[in-house]
């Protein structure tokens, strides 16, 4: 039975001409009055430092190193098309036109990646910068640009750093942006040049927010100091494969050989046996170790007690980094689906994507093309889409062949090891390794520098030793005979591909030029870090799927879902799996494919595992059965079809639970009336919809009191305190005393958030009326206890009835989903940690929206903390392979990361409400909507 628990109450888009002029000129002289008011820092801020960064649009610019003249044509929202005769040109155009928007982004963003943040910070940020130089990003990045990326990479990737460098030159840090004046109050930073590695290191940022279920191994983990292996496994069902379709039913893998690829110098035949590791530190050339029928050591019983300490700090250490494009790997969705021409109005296929991220500001894409006046060559790129501002090329578009999409395949590529340590090394097959270490200084601006020491051990980095707390409780860890004697403790260790040096970037350019699926396949198996799923359409009525990445291989008996014990060989990964080995799907019979992070391969159709932790396929189930109804009667999709399908509200929990909630009695007539809003409600999550307000309010309780004050506090919200009985408590229940226990997490990343496993929790649970979740003990404040699901759902009802009435009144006739349900946007910088007037300067927000948890409108809010947005459809696009020029996008803010450009939010409001924008790709539609023309000059 779950432990017994008791809560307590603890633009429009801008234009040339004088209107945009006047504009500007309104905007910045408000920003200076406020300035002048003396409230950041009693400075005054001129006009000319305001719009000193605004970037020039317009006229002609010399740049050195350009071998011809190269032009930059912005339409009506600022979104730039380069053309030019060159790749180097284009691409130092490109670096040229991100640094004129974004830099400061840029440059926030490669002082995070190589754990730098104290430079333009101060010393809040050195416990970030300490992890993050633990991880290694940069020295990943620049091992990864020394010895595996191409020559023709390269060269793009010089090119790109000298057009921003080219930008760079001769300005001080007011002239770059609004930030770099107020960080001026307060410390002596000034920009650098940007590096090729700069930009590399950037992918591995993007992998680490893409990282698979590290979140779930350590949860997992954690969960076992109150619940046992039976709850755990209620909490985590089996993926729905009879309901929720995978994505590949008509694909195929190439027929497999009989040895994995090479990975830590060993191999495995089959997919049932393994030979241990390499002893790389000793510079052994042969395996050693056990076989994956050998020993069965694990981190359990009082063993556990290390892992669940250790990965409690561990976890605190995470919650704080900074979250690169999501939310510190949590939540992290996408969707994306093609339809062949068959099924289309124009006889070709359409494309569609949505990317779910943090809601950032400036948004985390960069909409842009790159275009060769003539390709050839010498200059082969023709192409438009979504970017990163930091690197060339483009990331998500289409070029005149073919268009492509992503979505986070959830592969799992992390492991998390308990490593045994003593005063030598780490243990490791019964014998002392050394640790390989290395010194990292950090230089913290306004402070003296931090010089640490780096530990790996052949699994990986320590993670565990950025944590003075950890190291403590490894050395007091209580461990069971399975496990070494206590020596001086235990740690964490991370072995993850992207810590491994790839080719992710030569892909980028790859499938930047691809012309068909050949092409297409080739670029994606150089796409190893982050694992995603790639979809793909092209001009001659082609569909298709491929999943690359690099795919670790384990023995027979692990599957990765929890930690495993660092000192045994038979925990270390085997291999990976051979690309041409991979799921892949081309012109299935069906005619689309849909994927939406669910299952990949139906598990008995393929022999690997590639991860126990799925999405559960709410979204993507969704969107199939869209597509279905609209074709299954003859009926073609349109663009637009696609972009309402982008829209779709619809609550797949609501249409589960509501007819059970309806039946239930409820004698309150307050509670009675919110429930009447449930009836004949059509479970869509519009933003003035009463309904959902309420039904989500049910929901979140509903979570609450089954799952939420039954889990570990360091899965609970931060604040939110009960009184439980105590772990390993003997002796009769009603002797027990029990104990206060105050949640740990962040409330946007505690749990249960609300998705979609949690959508399968209880469907699972739903006929087993008795189950301990649905018992609840009576609240601090009366309201009744429950022993069974229907008593626990008028709780809920109950429950939700006065939250809401505290939050939105008690009058229902003003209640609305978008109320609850709201966008703040904020800098992810000087917005969040900032003096108060200047997040106001750099802030915009709130936007009540519709969508929610799991919907294919996915505007993620997490359950247990709040009904505020958290993740987003961070832009949307529908490519239209008949007539690219009908193609549609949109991004979440604007091109421009200036506070007071037009083009800081302007796309924002649009976005909200679902609308899209006119793409123009030829050269014919780009020059009837360009605005603003820039000529950058040899």
């Amino acid at each position: 039975m779950p432990p017994n628990t008791t809560a307590s109450t603890g633009q429009q888009p801008g234009k040339s001409g004088r209107k945009k002029g006047r504009r500007a000129r309104l905007i910045v002289l408000v920003l200076v009055l406020a300035l002048i008011g003396g409230v950041v820092y009693g400075a005054y801020w001129s006009i000319s430092t305001v719009r000193a960064s605004f970037p020039q649009t317009e006229g002609s610019i010399t740049l050195d190193g350009l071998s011809g003249p190269v032009d930059v044509k912005r339409d009506g929202y600022g979104i730039p098309q380069i053309y030019a005769s060159s790749d180097e040109d284009l691409f130092m155009a490109q670096g040229y036109v991100q640094a004129q928007d974004r830099f400061y982004e840029m440059d926030v963003r490669r002082h995070m990646t190589s754990g730098r943040l104290s430079e333009m910070f101060g010393k809040g940020q050195v416990d970030n910068d300490e992890f993050l130089r633990t991880l290694g990003w940069d020295r990943v990045a620049k091992e990864e640009y020394d010895t595996k990326l191409s020559d023709s990479t390269k060269k793009y990737l010089q090119a790109y750093a000298k057009g921003v460098n080219a930008y760079l030159e001769g300005k001080e840090g007011r002239d770059i942006s609004l930030e770099y004046a107020a960080l001026g109050f307060s410390n002596d930073y000034k920009p650098q040049k940007w590096t090729p590695v700069d930009s590399v290191s950037w992918l591995k940022a993007m992998a680490w927010d893409l990282r698979g279920n590290m979140q779930d191994e350590i949860d997992r983990a954690l969960m076992t100091s109150r619940l046992g292996p039976k709850q755990i496994q209620d909490l985590y069902p089996d993926y729905p494969y009879d309901r929720n379709k995978a994505i590949v039913q008509e694909g195929q893998y190439d027929e497999l050989t009989q040895v994995f690829e090479q990975g830590d110098g060993t191999s495995g035949t089959g997919t049932g046996t393994s030979t241990a590791g390499a002893d790389e530190a000793a510079g052994a050339a042969g395996a050693a170790g056990a076989s994956a029928s050998g020993s069965t050591d694990t981190a359990s019983g009082s063993g556990a007690t290390a892992l669940q300490s250790q990965l409690s700090g561990l976890y605190e250490v995470l919650e704080d980094l900074p979250a690169a494009v999501g939310v510190n790997g949590n939540g992290i969705g996408s969707n994306s689906w093609v339809v062949s021409g068959a099924h289309t109005i124009t006889g070709k296929p359409l494309l569609a994507n949505d990317p779910h991220l943090s809601a950032s500001l400036p948004s985390v894409w960069y909409q842009m093309g790159l275009h060769c006046r003539s390709v050839s060559s010498k200059c082969q790129y023709d192409v438009s889409g979504y970017t990163f501002a930091g690197m060339p090329g483009v990331i998500i578009g289409h070029n005149k062949n073919i268009s492509w999409g992503m979505t986070n395949s959830g592969v799992d590529v992390t492991d998390l090891y308990l490593e045994k340590l003593t005063g030598e090394g780490y243990l490791y097959d019964g014998k002392v390794k050394p640790f390989t270490t290395r010194e990292e200084t950090i230089k913290v601006a306004g402070g003296k520098s931090k010089t640490i020491v780096v530990r790996e051990t052949s699994n990986g980095p320590l993670l565990s030793d950025r944590s003075d707390e950890l190291v403590k409780v490894g050395k007091k860890a209580t461990v069971d005979t399975a496990a070494p004697d206590r020596g001086d403790g235990y740690g964490i260790s991370l072995r993850w591909t992207a810590l491994e040096p790839g080719t992710s970037m030569d892909a980028v350019f790859a499938m930047d030029r691809a012309a068909d699926w050949d092409d297409f396949r080739e670029a994606a198996a150089l796409f190893d870090v982050p694992s995603q799923n790639l979809i793909y359409a092209d001009t001659k009525d082609h569909i298709g799927y491929t999943l690359p990445g690099k795919i670790p291989t384990r023995a027979e008996g692990v599957d990765g879902s929890v930690p495993q014990p660092g000192w045994n060989s038979k925990y270390r990964w085997k291999g990976y799996i051979p690309q041409n080995q991979l799921p892949y799907e081309y012109d299935p019979a069906r005619g689309y494919i849909v994927t939406a992070n669910q299952a990949v391969v139906d598990e008995d159709k393929y022999p690997y595992t590639l991860t126990t932790d799925w999405g559960y396929g709410t979204r993507s189930q969704r969107i199939t059965d869209l597509i279905k109804s609209k074709i299954d009667d003859g009926g073609k999709v349109s663009t637009d079809d696609m972009r309402q399908m982008q829209l779709d509200n619809s609550s797949e929990i609501a249409k589960l639970l509501v007819p059970k909630l309806l039946k239930i009695d409820i004698e309150d007539k307050d509670v009675r009336e919110a429930q009447k809003l449930l009836e004949g409600w059509d479970y869509t999550q519009d933003a003035d919809s009463a309904a959902a307000a309420y039904f989500n309010s049910v929901w979140r309780n509903t979570l609450k009191l089954a799952f939420g004050n039954k889990l570990p506090k360091e899965l609970r919200v931060k604040g939110q305190c009960l009184w439980v009985d105590p772990v390993n408590t003997t002796g009769p229940a009603d002797e027990v005393q029990k104990v206060r226990e105050c949640g740990q997490r962040d409330a946007d990343q505690a749990q249960p958030d609300g998705g979609d496993r949690w959508f399968e929790v209880v469907r699972t649970l739903m006929d087993d009326q008795d189950s301990d979740w649905w018992q609840t003990p009576k609240s601090g404040s009366g309201r009744p206890a429950a022993d069974n699901r229907d008593e626990l759902f008028k709780r809920a009802m109950i429950d939700a009835r006065w939250e809401l009435t505290a939050k939105l009144g008690k009058d229902i006739d003003t209640w609305s989903w978008g109320r609850l349900h709201r966008l703040f946007l904020k800098n992810q910088t000087l917005g969040t940690e900032g003096p108060g007037f200047l997040q106001y300067i750099l802030n915009r927000g709130p936007w009540k929206l519709s969508g929610g948890e799991a919907t294919v409108n996915a505007t993620g809010w997490n359950a247990a903390g709040g009904y505020g947005v958290v993740w987003v459809p961070s832009m949307r696009m529908v490519v239209n392979l008949g007539d690219l020029d009908k193609s549609k996008w949109i991004n979440l803010t604007g091109a421009s990361g200036h506070a007071y450009s037009a083009h800081y939010t302007d796309q924002t409001g649009k976005w909200a409400k679902g609308e899209l924008l006119d793409w123009s790709f030829s050269d014919e539609a780009v020059e009837k909507n360009t605005s603003d023309t820039l000529v950058l000059e040899p």
